[in-house]
């Protein structure tokens, strides 16, 4: 198959023809529980989007403040987009335990963001689409732990009732306009809660099964 004509080129080419939503930005959400595949599937749509930016919220959380990052992507993101600028951030080392870096993001016709709570209520007035990631959330949680090990398992206890918590709190799959479904031969996407019909397709790669992050 012609990959200009795959079903993700031609979603691709939908999200370039919405409004914009952060000042000239699109700002495209891909959402979903940990270890649903959200990254992979960010850098698959980001490739078929031309090389779009991918802002990972992992670069805002850190250990001690899992999902209080809404003040820093506003601050350090969502504003300067708005105004047509490069958003200049920090970024979170998982390992050293503290923000040491500084990551540059240009405002392109399409950006996207990717990680839990990426459709949390403070961020939906700014995006263009939201997509989840279809992975119910026991076998997401197991799948992230299995990926990270036991050198994780200690994060791992914590993380999942903080995040039960947020999502209770703060739900974004009833706000979804795709669900993504991971399939051997590739991705499914359907309307979600937030969608208009019930239309299915899907969306398919040649770069083998996907990985999860």
């Amino acid at each position: 198959m012609d990959h200009q004509h795959t079903p993700l080129d031609r979603y691709a080419e939908r999200l370039r023809r919405l409004p914009p939503s952060c000042g000239p930005v699109r700002l495209v959400a891909v959402d979903g529980h940990a270890g649903s595949g959200k990254s992979t599937f960010a850098g698959r749509l980001a490739r078929a989007l031309g090389g779009a930016p991918v802002l990972h919220l992992d670069d805002l959380a850190s250990h001690d403040a899992l999902f209080d990052w809404t003040g820093r992507l506003r601050a350090q993101v969502l504003e300067p987009l708005s105004h047509g600028e490069a958003a200049r951030y920090e970024t979170y080392d998982w390992h050293t335990r503290r923000f040491d870096g500084i990551r540059t993001l240009e405002p392109a016709d399409v950006v996207l963001v990717e990680g839990v709570g990426a459709g949390r209520r403070a961020v939906r007035p700014f995006l263009a689409e939201l997509l989840w990631m279809d992975l119910p959330r026991e076998a997401a949680w197991e799948r992230g732990r299995a990926r990270d090990g036991a050198a994780q398992r200690e994060f791992w206890d914590g993380w999942i009732p903080a995040e039960r918590e947020h999502f209770a709190q703060d739900p974004s799959r009833p706000f979804a306009k795709k669900l993504v479904r991971e399939r051997p031969e590739g991705y499914e996407m359907r309307e979600g809660p937030a969608g208009n019909t019930q239309t299915r397709h899907s969306v398919t790669h040649r770069e083998g099964p996907p990985a999860v992050r």
